[in-house]
Parts: structure tokens; sequence; C-alpha cells
């Protein structure tokens, strides 16, 4: 089935790419693993498996189509166009980092290698594209909804998340701010928030519960304990190690998130404060002192081919 629509493969480097931009050269990388005494092997095969993989992928794709080739760091700025069909070949966190810069195009995902990836988010092998591609361009495939988490700020900036946000210090030190959450506010010191969607909720999310859990010898709610939909619309928000003072409170420490009690914090730092989204540390909105950020479940939502 050939197709005028534009045809995007998001990829990124392999760790063997990685590792030769780091040492300059395969034979000075190698040096370093082996020295270290780790085995080279793993990674020239994942990366000759990884190429394999990509070649069929783009085969496929260059006889259906007009092909676009896009390395995760083109991402934040690149303009996808509304009936584009974006092909996503990587691991679980590169969907993620894709789903949140689109706007409703359709994502199939494709795991390079089941046995090195659980691929939560990777439904499809490389010999699924024909057919999957198939029900996409005739609009007969099977999706999940994927709901997003949402902040912008009173400098009317904007940053998407599909697992995470995390509003806090840029470095190891402690966070001033102030939050409200719905009609109650306080001050607080931590080491950050973090803001989880239904997709997150089995990611940093969980870790964050079992951790508080652990402390404090409880189990937390059932119903979140094991992550929520990921269509769910709503967030739940975490203070990550808050501290009580004279003038920091820790009443408002985890709750959720929705159209009846958003979230909304001020920051009450001089420098270092950050708003990023899903571990993309460099792609950050400012969060210092004057800056507001409004945390909602964003009108956008991600579309996943199942």
């Amino acid at each position: 089935m050939n197709t005028d629509r534009k045809l995007i493969l998001v990829t990124r480097h392999t760790r063997l790419h990685e590792l030769k931009q780091k040492y300059g050269t395969l034979g000075q990388a190698k040096f370093y693993i082996e020295h270290l005494g780790e085995s080279f092997e793993q990674y020239e095969i994942e990366d000759a498996l990884f190429w394999s993989v990509q070649k069929r992928v783009l085969g496929f794709m260059k006889a259906t189509g007009s092909v676009q080739q896009l390395d995760r760091s083109y991402l934040p700025t690149y303009q996808f166009s509304r009936d584009d069909v974006v092909v996503v070949l990587g691991q679980d966190g590169l969907v993620a980092n894709t789903l949140k810069y689109l706007n409703g195009q359709s994502v199939i995902a494709i795991n390079p290698s089941p046995k090195s990836y659980d691929g939560v988010l990777l439904p499809f092998v490389v010999g699924d594209l024909p057919l999957v591609m198939a029900d996409v361009l005739t609009n007969t495939m099977q999706s999940k909804v994927i709901t997003m988490a949402e902040a912008t700020t009173n400098l009317g900036d904007k940053l998407l998340a599909v697992n995470d946000l995390f509003i806090g210090p840029k470095s190891h030190t402690s966070a001033r701010y102030e939050m409200q959450w719905g009609k109650e506010t306080e001050t607080q010191s931590s080491s950050g928030v973090i803001v989880s969607t239904g997709l997150g909720s089995t990611g940093w999310f969980k870790s964050l519960l079992a951790g508080a859990s652990g402390i404090a010898g409880k189990q937390v709610q059932k119903q979140i304990a094991n992550g929520f939909k990921w269509d769910s619309d709503f967030l739940y928000y975490t203070v990550r190690e808050p501290f009580p003072s004279n003038v920091s409170k820790t009443n408002l420490v985890f709750g959720k998130v929705n159209a009846r009690k958003p979230l909304t914090l001020k920051s009450k730092m001089a420098e270092n404060g950050v708003i990023f989204s899903d571990g993309l540390e460099n792609d950050y909105l400012e969060f210092t002192a004057g800056v507001t950020a409004m945390i909602k479940v964003s009108d956008t939502q991600g579309v996943l081919v199942v």
C-alpha cells in the first residue's frame, strides 16, 4: 500500500555509537570497557541487531511512502504534520519521549530486541509492521489513549509529560516553593515534586510509594499501589523528601490532581529551579523566584497503536 502521507521513523543512538562518541574511536572504547572487566561484545551484538532491524523497517517504509528519519535529539524542535505516521524503533523511553511532542498522531512502536526489552510501550516486532501500517493508513487500527500531564507558567511556557513532571532543583539541593492544591496552601522545602500520569504510575510513582511504605511501615492504597489506567482523567503528585521547619510544612505531600483540585507551585528559589519531564533534563522550563507553575491534565493525548 502506497501513501502520500509522510512516514517518520524515530530512533536514538545505540550504546556502541555513544561509546564511540565519548572515547573517539571504537578501539579506545573497547579498551576502556574491557579494562573495567566488562565484555565489549554485548555492545557490538546489540548494535548489529539494531541496524539489521532498522534496515528492514526502512525498507518497508520506503516502499510505502516518503520517509523522514529523525533522531531523538531533534524531537523538541521538529514540526510534525497532523497526518504524519510516526514509527518509533527503540526502547520504551523513546516512545514516551516521542508521544509528548505530538498532537494526537498515531504512534507505531517497534521492539528491536524483545529478548532485551520488556516493551510495555512496544507492542510490535519488525515483522508486524506491514499489517500494522496498513491498518493505520486505512484508519482501522486499534489504539490506546494516553493521558498527559501539562505544566504551564506565568511566563507563557508549556511542557507536556507522558510519564512524570519533576518540579524542583537542578542539582542536589533543596527546593523552596509555595504549593496550592485545591483550596489548601503551604510553603514547602523538599528535594522536588513529582507529578505522575497513569502511564508513569508503574515507574517512578511506584518506586516512590514503595519507599514511603517501607519507611512508614504501612501499605499504600491498594487501588494505586500497582498503578492506575493510562487514560485516567487525573494525576498524582508526590513531594520528595519534604522538610518540616518553622516556615516549611509537610501537610500536602501526596494527592490526586484533577479538574476539581488543580496543583499550583510558586517558586521561591533564586536560581537552579527547573521543570522537566520524562527524564529529559536538557529540555526544561525555568522555575526560579517569581515563576508560578500550573499543573493539570493536558487536553493533548497520546495515541499508541496496539
